[in-house]
């Protein structure tokens, strides 16, 4: 089933849609543990999960597909395999989209992808330098439902919000049928980014990215590798808990249901968590919110 079917049949229910994001071992990790973290979801199905992939030549590349036809096979969840354009030219993406294809997934989440640092100045070894010509191709390609990311505080290479839009717009005017945002910690980023993606008239749903905070040096890279702000309330979590790993899982779990609650009151598309691979944190975000 394509996942613009399910945001359709949802908003229909009158409900959010409830996705998952895990990612496959790194390379010459043991992937029996992500099948053993799904399996501890038991009967509590997301709507979706996504499933991440590496770039490069990354040893996770191969897993990813994997993972994402045993979910779909196994578990009878739709799965959203992830695809990076960044280092790959036209003819391997085809040759993925055709393995794609062959092992039954139809939905793709397309992301440039971060460029390696010693390829920033060398742009021949890349046929996708913007997300929106990966959606193209493979839109182009035919039979993938396709979504793209968003940012509520803008990416980081971008510098102001009027660029953020002209860039989503671009994605939604090259096939993407929704968008799942960048974590994010404060909600009212992401209710701007909401105002700004329909005064574009950015149609497609706009589901919102949430990540609970697990420790402060989590926080601390995605502060770095992405740009998000800190709210003065979570600054304060983490300072006041972040010799006690436990009470610091307790209360970042906490402030993540309270993001998601603010959310869900404003009617929010649907709510995507990003799970880091720990059960716990997806059986909470189901038990909470997945009727």
């Amino acid at each position: 089933m394509k996942i613009q079917d399910i945001y359709k049949q949802n908003k229909q229910a009158k409900k959010p849609t409830i996705s998952l994001e895990i990612f496959p071992p790194k390379k010459d990790g043991n992937i029996e543990i992500i099948y053993q973290t799904l399996e501890e979801l038991g009967d509590l199905k997301p709507d979706f999960i996504s499933v991440t992939y590496g770039a490069g030549g990354s040893g996770t590349v191969n897993n990813t597909l994997k993972i994402a036809a045993h979910i779909k096979k196994h578990y009878k969840i739709e799965s959203l395999h992830h695809l990076t354009g960044i280092m790959t030219n036209y003819q391997d993406m085809q040759n993925m989209l055709k393995a794609i294809q062959k092992r039954g997934i139809e939905n793709i989440l397309a992301l440039r992808g971060d460029v390696p640092i010693n390829s920033k100045n060398n742009k021949s070894l890349n046929t996708y330098q913007y997300a929106k010509e990966l959606i193209k191709d493979i839109c182009d390609f035919g039979n993938f439902c396709v979504g793209a990311a968003c940012y509520p505080e803008g990416h980081i290479e971008h510098n102001t919000a009027v660029e953020n839009m002209e860039y989503l717009k671009q994605k939604e005017e090259a096939g993407a049928k929704f968008f799942v945002s960048q974590l994010f910690f404060d909600n009212d980023s992401f209710y701007r980014l909401l105002d700004n993606a329909r005064s574009a008239r950015i149609c497609v749903p706009i589901t919102a990215g949430i990540m609970p905070i697990l420790s402060r040096l989590q926080v601390e890279r995605m502060v770095f590798m992405c740009g998000v702000t800190l709210p003065s309330k979570l600054i304060k979590i983490i300072h006041k808990y972040e010799q006690n790993i436990d009470d610091l899982h307790k209360a970042g779990l906490e402030y993540a249901f309270e993001q998601i609650d603010d959310l869900l009151t404003y009617g929010v598309d649907g709510i995507h968590v990003y799970t880091m691979n720990r059960p716990n944190v997806a059986k909470f975000a189901l038990m909470r919110y997945k009727e």
